[in-house]
C-alpha cells in the first residue's frame, strides 16, 4: 500500500481525469436551465448526475488500467469523489452566474437586426443623425377612412430627423409614434430600409371629440400644470382638494397655453387677423388646459374642485394594431364582402364550402341575420346579403371576391 500523500495525489489525479466531463455537463446544465427558464437547477440534482457520469468515466478508465482504482483504504477514491463533486458544483455555479449576467431577450430578429447604411448618416455636433425620406404614396389602412390629401402631403414633404445610433426596428417605432402624434392619426404603420427610405400607411384622424370618447365617459376640461409631452390617449391621475381626492382619466385633447403665449407676435399687416391658440399634438409643458374623459360619476367632483397635481400613468407599449401590422408585413390583406345570391356561399355553411382549402383565405367575421359572429366555426350558416370579413393574400382575396359576389 502506498503512503497517504501518494494516495491523495492519486486521488487528485483520478478526480481531475474523471471530473472534466461532469464539470462541463454541470456548466451547460446550469447555464441552459437558468438562461431559458430563469430558475436555478438544485445542487442535489447536479451532484447525482455528476457522480453518475464520473462513475461511468472511472469504470472505463479502470478497464484500461485496473491499478488506478486499487487502494486498500479507498483514500484515492474518496479524494477523487470530492474533486468531482467540488468541480461539478463550481462549474454549475459559474454557468448559472454567466446566464444571469448576459441578456436573455435574444431572438432571431435580434441576431439578424437590420441597421442603417453608413453613407446616409450625417454628423451634426459630434453625433450621428439620419433624415428619413418618405417614398411613394402614403397608403391607407384597410378598415379606416382614407387619409386627407393635406395630411398625405405633410407626411411626404416633412423633414424627419432621428438619431442614427438606434436599430431600424426602434427607428420605425419612433417614426410611427411621431407621425401619429403630429397628425393625430388613428393608426400608423412604417417600414424603413437601410437607406432611410420609409414606406408609410396610415389611418385618418378620428373626427370630433364625441367620437373619441369611450362609451359611458364624459369630457371635462381642467387647467393644470401639464407635463411636457402629454398627448391624446395618455392615462392620467388628477389629484384634487389638497390631495384627498384622486380621479383616474384619459386625455381626450390637450392645449398648451405656454406655447400659445410664447408665439412670436404677428406682423403689423396681420394685426387684424384673429389669433387662435394652436392645439398641439403633444404639450410643450407648463400651465395648460386639458380635456379629460372621465366616468359619469366623476364629472361633478372634478368640476367643483381645484387640481393640485396632474400625474401621468404608464400605459406600456401600444399593441392595438400589432396583429394587423404583422399580417400586412406577411403579405396579407383584409376585405369586406357581401355574399351574392346563387353564389357558392348562398345557403350553406362555411365548413361545407371549405373556404380556407378552396380559396386560401380565412373568414374572420360573418354578419348573418343581423348578428355578428367573430371567428366563426365550420357550422356557421351564410346566405345572400350577409357580410363577410376575410383575410388572405391579394390574389386569393380577389379570386374569392369574384366568386362570392
Amino acid at each position: 500500500m502506498a503512503s497517504l500523500p501518494v494516495e491523495v495525489v492519486y486521488g487528485l489525479y483520478f478526480g481531475i481525469l474523471t471530473g472534466l466531463v461532469p464539470a462541463a455537463v454541470a456548466w451547460l446544465l446550469g447555464f441552459g436551465f437558468r438562461y431559458v427558464t430563469g430558475v436555478t437547477v438544485p445542487g442535489l440534482a447536479v451532484v447525482v448526475l455528476s457522480v453518475a457520469i464520473a462513475g461511468a468515466s472511472g469504470g472505463l478508465m479502470a478497464l484500461a488500467d485496473p491499478s488506478i482504482t486499487q487502494s486498500d483504504n479507498q483514500v484515492r477514491l474518496t479524494v477523487a469523489l470530492l474533486v468531482v463533486l467540488m468541480g461539478s458544483l463550481y462549474a454549475h455555479n459559474r454557468g448559472d452566474a454567466f446566464a444571469n449576467d448576459i441578456p436573455r431577450k435574444m431572438s432571431l430578429r435580434k441576431l439578424t437586426e437590420r441597421s442603417l447604411s453608413t453613407d446616409v448618416v450625417e454628423l451634426v455636433g459630434g453625433r450621428g443623425q439620419v433624415s428619413v425620406t418618405v417614398t411613394g404614396e402614403v397608403g391607407d389602412i384597410e378598415g379606416y377612412p382614407p387619409v386627407p390629401l393635406d395630411i398625405r402631403t405633410g407626411i411626404r414633404n416633412g423633414e424627419w430627423t432621428f438619431p442614427a445610433d438606434i436599430p431600424l426596428v426602434e427607428l420605425e417605432s419612433r417614426f410611427a409614434d411621431r407621425l401619429q402624434n403630429e397628425f393625430d392619426l388613428a393608426a400608423v404603420e412604417v417600414r424603413i430600409d437601410e437607406r432611410a427610405r420609409a414606406t408609410v400607411t396610415a389611418a385618418a384622424p378620428v373626427g370630433g371629440l364625441s367620437k373619441r370618447l369611450p362609451a359611458g365617459k364624459r369630457a371635462v376640461s381642467v387647467t393644470a400644470l401639464v407635463p411636457t409631452g402629454l398627448a391624446q390617449g395618455d392615462e392620467v391621475v388628477v389629484v384634487t382638494d389638497g390631495g384627498t381626492e384622486t380621479v383616474t382619466a384619459t386625455v381626450a385633447s390637450v392645449e398648451s397655453v405656454v406655447e400659445a403665449l410664447s408665439e412670436p407676435e404677428d406682423d403689423e399687416d396681420d394685426a387684424d387677423a384673429p389669433k387662435a391658440a394652436p392645439r398641439a399634438p403633444t404639450a410643450v409643458g407648463g400651465e395648460g388646459r386639458v380635456t379629460l374623459a372621465v366616468d359619469r360619476g366623476e364629472v361633478e367632483p372634478l368640476l367643483g374642485s381645484d387640481v393640485d397635481r396632474f400625474v401621468v400613468a404608464s400605459r406600456g407599449v401600444r399593441r392595438e394594431f400589432e396583429l394587423v401590422s404583422l399580417l400586412r408585413r406577411a403579405g396579407k390583406r383584409f376585405s369586406r364582402l357581401s355574399v351574392g345570391a346563387d353564389g357558392p356561399l348562398d345557403g350553406v355553411t362555411l365548413g361545407k364550402v371549405g373556404v380556407r382549402d378552396a380559396y386560401g383565405v380565412a373568414v374572420l367575421a360573418v354578419r348573418h341575420g343581423g348578428n355578428w359572429t367573430i371567428a366563426p366555426r365550420g357550422d356557421q350558416a351564410v346566405s345572400a346579403g350577409d357580410t363577410v370579413y376575410a383575410v388572405g393574400s391579394r390574389s386569393d382575396l380577389t379570386r374569392f371576391e369574384e366568386v362570392v359576389a
